[in-house]
């Protein structure tokens, strides 16, 4: 642009000088702004585009952060949860101990009734620690912790499930099958069976299909087979239904005065084993007379593996604890005994001189840590649906009891181990959700530094030179003064 020469009412080169000062002091805000900051976008004004980018990545970050911060609460709460189950555990591990101990045949009543005292004492422990147990006030045991979500990332949908069983000592324990009604009735075309637990007759030809937690499976079973041998044919499917079974066999007999003689015998089919001869004399319905009975039945108890004892209502009681058949044939002598009948419609059988004799099946008994069903469970005296045997139904004081809270025990343990694996699962699942937010929320940082954060050196170095400019500028409007002065002189 040209102007008049010689002209003193606009000094254009003043303006030139002004507006390129004004532009370099400008300038050398912004920088001052970056350096004081440290951020080369300190408004939408600086980098509009940016600003949008930036602010984005802060929102990823916070997010971020606070999704580390709810995942450590969660790992927290979840070792709170384990912590308290794992003490549990070792209560129960106490309690199988005495359990063990009290099986043993060497207590007395009152250590029994000791044992039973101590174990029921630390199941109610149990219970006071499934109610007390608690994180920032929220129940964890109790049942009521169910679904909870840890929001463990930044955004929404970022969560993981935990939940926990209710683990009182009422909801601990083994689920089981049980009776459908009948005990020790009689049947069979040829000869009498009877079983511990039953719904009349001898076992029914046929199968059973157990349908557990993990899948189901066929089991057969024929007439004179024995509770040991369907709990062994169960328990070669248990990986598929995660259903394990247990066989005895048991029954009570009372005992009428005289001599006796039979063939005792064990078996797993109709077809009795490992067959001895007892004789005794039987002098009254009680321990004392039943002594010389039980004697020579224990006598050969290696070889029949039958255990013979006299109960409190001096009832021989014969027990083979692996639930093979308990076979009694050619019976003689003056002397009797007879099967104890218990239930609607049962009937009781008796081994006098001269009967044919007869085969005793035990009950299989089938075992979970969950609940199951068994289809034909009729045709071996159960019902088909399972049921909960807690904790509060231990009792130790009979050895029947002991062995029954042994396996109660084992049960519970396995739901307790089951739902710390379950937890420790989840727990592994939140630390790694937390190592991935931290590693997210340093890419973000540094994703964000890029595009907001101040080239310190490179805004040090542009300074100076806006600086330099500056002097310049203000040494040039001071030069552009000189001329104007000098054509005042020229004023007469």
């Amino acid at each position: 642009m040209s102007t008049a020469f010689g002209s003193i009412n606009t000094n254009v080169g003043s303006l030139y000088a002004l507006n390129s000062l004004g532009n370099t002091n400008q300038n050398i805000n912004s920088l001052q702004q970056q350096l004081a900051t440290g951020l080369s976008i300190n408004s939408p004004a600086s980098n509009p585009a940016g600003y949008t980018i930036a602010q984005g990545f802060t929102t990823q970050i916070n997010g971020s952060n606070q999704g580390i911060s709810n995942a450590n609460q969660g790992i927290t709460m979840l070792e709170t949860a384990t912590g308290a189950i794992g003490q549990q555990t070792n209560i129960l591990q106490n309690m199988r101990t005495i359990a063990v101990q009290s099986a043993n045949g060497t207590n007395t009543t009152a250590d029994l009734n000791s044992m039973q005292s101590t174990i029921a004492q630390l199941t109610a422990q149990v219970s006071t620690i499934a109610q007390q147990t608690q994180f920032n006030g929220i129940a964890l045991l109790d049942g009521s912790f169910a679904g909870a979500q840890f929001q463990v990332g930044a955004n929404q949908g970022q969560v993981i499930t935990a939940s926990v069983g209710n683990m009182s000592s009422t909801n601990l324990g083994m689920y089981q099958t049980s009776a459908s009604g009948k005990v020790y009735a009689s049947g069979g075309s040829t000869a009498p069976y009877d079983y511990a637990v039953s719904s009349g007759g001898a076992f029914t030809g046929g199968s059973l299909t157990v349908m557990g937690s993990q899948g189901s499976g066929t089991v057969a079973v024929t007439l004179g087979e024995s509770a040991a041998n369907i709990a062994a044919s169960t328990n070669q499917v248990a990986s598929e239904t995660g259903v394990n079974a247990q066989a005895y066999t048991s029954i009570n007999l009372t005992a009428s005065t005289g001599t006796v003689s039979f063939t005792l015998g064990n078996g797993t089919s109709g077809s009795p084993s490992n067959q001895v001869t007892i004789s005794a004399n039987i002098t009254g319905s009680s321990a004392s007379g039943l002594s010389s009975l039980v004697q020579a039945i224990n006598n050969n108890n290696a070889t029949t593996g039958i255990s013979a004892s006299v109960n409190p209502q001096n009832q021989l009681v014969l027990t083979d604890i692996a639930g093979n058949n308990i076979s009694i044939s050619q019976f003689s002598g003056s002397g009797s005994l007879q099967t104890v009948a218990s239930g609607s419609g049962t009937n009781s059988f008796t081994f006098s001189s001269g009967t044919s004799g007869g085969t005793i099946q035990g009950i299989v008994n089938f075992q979970s840590p969950g609940a199951f069903t068994v289809s034909g469970a009729n045709n071996i005296g159960l019902a088909s649906g399972s049921a909960l045997t807690s904790l509060n139904s231990i009792n130790v004081t009979t050895q029947y009891g002991a062995n029954q809270a042994i396996s109660i025990m084992s049960y519970a343990i396995q739901q307790l181990n089951n739902q710390n694996t379950q937890l420790g699962a989840v727990q592994q699942r939140v630390a790694s959700a937390l190592s991935n937010q931290q590693t997210t929320s340093v890419n973000d940082q540094a994703a964000q530094s890029v595009i907001q954060d101040a080239n310190i050196p490179q805004v040090s170095t542009q300074l100076t030179q806006a600086q330099i400019l500056q002097q310049a500028g203000v040494g040039a409007l001071m030069s552009s003064t000189q001329t104007q002065q000098a054509y005042l002189k020229l004023i007469p």
